[in-house]
């Protein structure tokens, strides 16, 4: 994954505007907030709700 720390610092969650981390080994970024994973498609952030995963909601 080859996102900038710029573009990272100004994304954020389409849902509910809240920051958003990667998660390198799965190749996306997470909205804890909303529990949503965004794809990395080609160095390409997807940031669409339709795209996300909803996260497994453990412990």
């Amino acid at each position: 994954m080859n996102i900038s720390k710029e573009l990272l610092d100004i994304l954020a969650c389409p849902q509910c505007k809240q920051p958003i981390e990667p998660d390198l080994d799965n190749q996306e970024l997470v909205c804890k907030q909303c529990g949503l994973a965004f794809p990395i498609r080609d160095d390409i952030p997807v940031m669409l709700i339709d795209e996300a995963r909803k996260l497994s909601q453990q412990g």
